[in-house]
């Protein structure tokens, strides 16, 4: 797909919305981006103080506040609107009943408009919302795709990288599954250098010290609620992890990452949206990478689709 006539269109000029833009804009990755928002002095703001940005940075994006009508000539609509997170919580299925109705007039809105691209949904929780823009949609499978735990893969990446004093892009695992609370890690198949990491592990006693494969995704887990609980929200690395995903799309880049898409047998499920490891080019979704899986990230993988997959009937979308 490339640079050329390449535009995306951000659902959400908040925190997310508007560093995931900026983000963007910092990589060079398009030629349009659209911001769209309820409230348009915000979005309106936010995309004129990122033109100013871009007169020290050697860029020529078109970056504006737009409406819904913008979406039909885009190649990718990320949805990062959602109901704010309830006070106290540490759960992001808390926030299903209260997002429902801002996605599907987000949908509505967006697919009256004529768009026939790529959804990316960020908004949390983020494996049913993904499932729910799919099925409101109509668009195929592989056009509707989920942030789901790409972020949560490069927190345990760092702390493993930390640990053995390396540089993060040389540890190999995923995080797998929901992103929340029943997200595991491939513990299994991760290695370090080519080394598996359990044996990494074993023979670095000194460093590993009392890390454990349980203490680093219990880690993992906590980081974003460390992050909100301190200042209120998370952007940077999720912005980062979706402006990942958007150049894999634009600019086919068949790359890996673990993201929420719709499992058609892989994995021994079916018809159901986790995150799992991805190639991801101009068409979406490519196509579902099956790694081998112990005897228990095979059951952890299930329960993660019974806690998902429950929520549906209350989704009310057929």
């Amino acid at each position: 797909m490339g640079f050329l006539k390449s535009k995306v269109v951000i659902v959400g000029a908040g925190n997310v919305g508007s560093s995931t833009a900026y983000s963007i804009i910092n990589q060079g990755l398009c030629e349009e981006i659209v911001l769209i928002d309820v409230n348009k002095e915000k979005a309106y703001a936010e995309a004129l103080d990122m033109q100013h940005s871009m007169y020290f940075m050697n860029r020529n994006i078109v970056i504006k506040a737009g409406d819904y009508s913008d979406c039909k000539d885009a190649n990718i609509v990320v949805i990062t609107a959602a109901a704010p997170m309830p006070k106290d919580s540490h759960n992001r299925l808390e926030m299903l009943s209260p997002s429902m109705n801002i996605i599907k007039g987000i949908v509505n809105s967006v697919m009256e408009s004529g768009f026939d691209g790529i959804f990316l949904v960020v908004s949390n929780p983020v494996d049913i919302m993904t499932y729910m823009v799919w099925k409101m949609s109509g668009l195929p499978a592989k056009q509707v795709i989920g942030s789901g735990t790409a972020l949560d893969t490069a927190r345990v990446c760092c702390s493993l990288s930390k640990l053995y004093d390396l540089d993060c892009k040389s540890v190999e695992t995923f995080i797998l599954g929901e992103h929340g609370d029943s997200e595991f890690m491939s513990f299994s198949s991760a290695t370090i250098g080519g080394k598996y990491l359990s044996d990494v592990m074993a023979d670095n006693e000194n460093r590993t010290k009392d890390a454990t494969k349980e203490s680093l995704v219990q880690k993992t887990k906590q980081a974003g609620w460390e992050i909100f609980a301190r200042k209120g929200n998370t952007c940077y690395g999720i912005a980062a992890a979706t402006t990942a995903i958007i150049k894999s799309i634009l600019y086919n880049e068949n790359r890996i990452l673990p993201v929420c898409v719709c499992l058609n047998g892989e994995y021994g499920l079916d018809g159901l949206y986790l995150s799992v490891p991805t190639i991801l080019n101009s068409s979406g979704a490519k196509e579902i990478v099956e790694i081998r899986l112990s005897d228990e990230e095979k059951k952890e993988l299930e329960v993660s689709a019974k806690v998902i997959s429950s929520f549906y009937e209350e989704l009310k979308i057929g």
